[in-house]
């Protein structure tokens, strides 16, 4: 009877420890990619806030991304992942195992897109861009523009107004979240701008040249709109800085087009009586605030000029700048390269 018995108990072991192979067999097959070809396209999942593993798992199950909901939640409740999952746009794929899936979900890997803001653009330029590649609602963005609460310490004591945030949103390629908001699209130039401050130094530099940081992201905008290869910025810097220390006008072009409200191909006398603060043939001084955002190369050059006397600089044909320190010296160049 015992000799039964332990047979009896050893099939019955069998038969457990079968079952349980099977059971995870099976499991582990429901957590295969639903498409194993690696021919499926992307399909873009939205994981909303706050959502539950289970929320979560039915959805996927009922998009074609996982084989099993059950199988999706026990997977990730035994890897203790099924708290860890964010929010956000995904690029899912049914090619995709279980495992990979919420590998995606739990890193926070959300689908993203890209912009670039050139360096030298304008407010109004940058809010054109942005709007016709519909990344924005142009309205609010504006309004943002004048009104919006950004917690930036170069942004304290800007002035009011359309123009305040002008030359603050740093010129670069960007990454952001496919549900990125208006404000947060701000955000991330403005941190770009924050960054550079930073890192070159702006605010400590600025101070040892007796010039307040907006005066030297006015000058950095200045360099910006005017120079047309690299070598030229210091150099542009140092007419610039000249010019203030001796009481001169900066007489910039740059300036005349932004009062003028965008670029001209050709500036002609009548324009240089254009009566805005940032004309700068008809205002002495730097004008009220930059004109454009300027890059990292013309914002360290703002408080690196180059150690020249030169006055006076004149366009050649091909791109780069005749420079002087004399009336005369700039007659002559400008009879030279403007014909």
């Amino acid at each position: 009877m015992a000799k039964k018995w332990r047979m009896n108990k050893g099939f019955i072991l069998l038969a457990i420890f079968v079952s349980l192979g099977l059971l995870s067999l099976y499991t582990f097959t429901l957590l295969d990619p639903v498409d194993p070809s690696g021919k499926s396209s992307n399909v873009l999942v939205r994981i909303p806030p706050r959502s539950s593993t289970d929320q979560i798992a039915a959805m996927l199950e009922q998009q074609g991304m996982i084989r099993d909901d059950r199988a999706f939640r026990l997977y990730a409740r035994f890897h203790n992942l099924d708290n860890r999952i964010q929010a956000g746009y995904y690029l899912l794929n049914a090619s995709m195992s279980t495992e990979e899936i919420l590998n995606i979900l739990v890193r926070g890997k959300t689908a993203s897109k890209n912009f670039t803001i050139p360096e030298g653009y304008t407010l109004k330029q940058i809010t054109e861009s942005l709007a016709a590649k519909g990344f924005i609602r142009e309205p609010l963005f504006k309004d943002l523009l004048v009104n919006g609460q950004f917690n930036y310490a170069f942004l304290k004591d800007l002035p009011r107004g359309d123009r305040r945030l002008e030359g603050y949103l740093f010129p670069e390629t960007y990454n952001i979240g496919l549900d990125s908001a208006e404000k947060d699209i701000l955000n991330v130039m403005l941190a770009g701008m924050d960054r550079q401050i930073k890192e070159i130094q702006l605010e400590e530099k600025a101070k040892a040249m007796n010039l307040t940081l907006h005066q030297a992201v006015t000058i950095a905008s200045m360099i910006e709109r005017e120079a047309r290869v690299d070598k030229d910025r210091t150099l542009i810097s140092s007419v610039i800085h000249n010019r203030l220390k001796a009481g001169m006008m900066l007489q910039i072009d740059a300036t005349v087009e932004y009062a003028l409200g965008g670029h001209r191909e050709k500036i002609y006398y009548k324009d240089l009586e254009v009566d805005s603060p940032y004309n700068t043939y008809k205002f002495n001084g730097l004008p009220p605030g930059p004109i454009a955002s300027p890059g990292r190369e013309s914002l360290l050059a703002a408080v690196n000029p180059a150690q020249t006397k030169y006055l006076y600089y004149v366009a050649k044909p091909d791109g780069s700048h005749a420079f002087s320190e004399t009336l005369a010296e700039h007659n002559a160049n400008k009879n030279k390269y403007l014909k």
